[in-house]
């Protein structure tokens, strides 16, 4: 008797058959639960309720049985695999000339909103100067939100050297603010950001602000705000989801490797 594996790594579906007959029959599955899985997204994408009803996860219920649900920026709210917890996350996207900040309140499996805006530099002639008042407004904004975390966007390479070494000083200013309230901080590069809320890395930052708008429900009103402000949201968002990522203890070789170690999850053909 033949084992035969069918799978479809895009979508994350595994399929396994024992002979000839049953691999066609996996492969039927796994294109019907790829469709399955476009109408699910197309139903939230367009702001309804999911098809098959939902429990208090967000996660439908009802749905046939081989569709798994993996986690997807489309439903990045409800994060199922956060830890039940209430935690403050600040992000920040640092700049030389607009620096940008966003505050999230998590409870549980939920984000919220807290504030965004902008610290506005360019009427400080100084280098120096701005350095010192980027210290200053953040120090600020963290002891009027007590966050718990800190989420930053990395510098991005650019050709201009000078730059570069001023963005990292804007950076390593803020990063000195959290440190001096004992507040852990992590960096984001900016392609990660974009990947975890729109699930493209070349995202324009309209598209992660119009995404992040969606997810949070954030009003028209206040998303009157510079590109500056949601990047820095952005950072915070991006944390939030890491927050709830299962870590992967076991990494496999081969699908031999796999099943090996997952007899649990293998079921023969009698």
């Amino acid at each position: 008797m033949r084992k035969t594996c069918f799978y479809n790594k895009k979508k994350y579906y595994l399929c396994i058959a024992f002979n000839k007959r049953h691999s066609l029959f996996a492969i039927c599955l796994a294109e019907l639960a790829q469709l399955v899985e476009q109408r699910i997204r197309n139903a939230w994408v367009g702001g309804s309720s999911p098809p098959f009803g939902s429990n208090e996860g967000g996660v439908p219920t009802g749905a046939p049985f081989f569709v798994e649900h993996i986690h997807s920026p489309l439903n990045h709210t409800d994060n199922l695999n956060t830890p039940s917890i209430e935690k403050i996350i600040i992000g920040v996207d640092p700049g030389t000339n607009v620096m940008g900040y966003g505050v999230l309140k998590v409870k549980g499996n939920k984000a919220e909103l807290m504030a965004m805006g902008v610290i506005e530099l360019k009427k400080y002639a100084s280098h120096y100067l701005r350095l010192g008042k980027i210290f200053e407004r953040i120090t600020s904004i963290i002891d009027s939100y007590k966050p718990d975390e800190m989420a930053i966007e990395a510098p991005f390479y650019g050709k201009n050297v000078q730059s570069m070494l001023k963005l990292g000083r804007a950076q390593g200013v803020a990063i000195t603010a959290a440190i001096m309230r004992d507040i852990p901080i992590t960096e984001y590069e900016p392609r990660k950001i974009k990947m975890a809320i729109t699930g493209n890395g070349s995202a324009s930052k309209e598209q992660v602000a119009g995404m992040l708008q969606r997810m949070l429900h954030i009003s028209k009103e206040d998303m009157d705000v510079q590109l500056d402000a949601t990047d820095a949201l952005g950072a915070a968002y991006c944390h939030f989801i890491q927050m709830g990522k299962p870590e992967v203890e076991h990494k496999f070789k081969s699908w031999k490797d796999f099943v090996s170690k997952n007899a649990d999850k293998v079921v023969k053909h009698p």
